[in-house]
């Protein structure tokens, strides 16, 4: 019973110099950056948007244009290493939905690129995206179904 109490109280002390000795993360800089560089790629989006309008699209052909540029965009920054570079820095500010999907898919497939195309690239390309495209269309069937079936 004592040595049970000793070895907790060890265990204490030793969390507590672990705590006293753990960089406190810079919580108000890193919220800074993360709204600063989702703002600029949104705004990038925006200004790719309006440029589509321009040039004659209609707003609904130039948000999916505009989609297709971001997502390029992101793999080509990927696949030059500054997307995940700008990641460490912006943190959730720069997993805007579309670029940070494309990210994701691209980011595993970079890695594993000296595999060769298929066990390589083709293998790990949807490492981290595959569950969300699944389970993304799993549930889409599922509230189409139930749709299908209430009216």
């Amino acid at each position: 019973m004592a040595d049970n109490q000793k070895q907790e109280n060890q265990e204490k002390q030793f969390q507590k110099k672990v705590d006293q000795a753990t960089p406190k993360p810079p919580i108000v800089k890193n919220i800074l950056w993360a709204f600063v560089v989702g703002g600029l790629i949104c705004t990038l989006g925006q200004f790719i948007m309006n440029y589509f309008i321009e040039l004659g699209l209609a707003k609904k052909d130039a948000a999916g244009a505009t989609g297709a540029v971001l997502i390029f965009l992101s793999a080509f920054f990927t696949g030059l290493g500054i997307y995940d570079e700008l990641g460490k820095r912006a943190g959730a500010g720069s997993i805007v939905p579309i670029t940070g999907f494309a990210n994701s898919i691209v980011a595993p497939a970079m890695e594993f690129k000296r595999e060769g195309f298929v066990f390589g690239i083709g293998a790990k390309m949807f490492v981290i995206a595959g569950p969300v495209l699944v389970y993304g269309m799993l549930t889409a069937f599922i509230i189409g179904l139930l749709h299908w079936l209430l009216h």
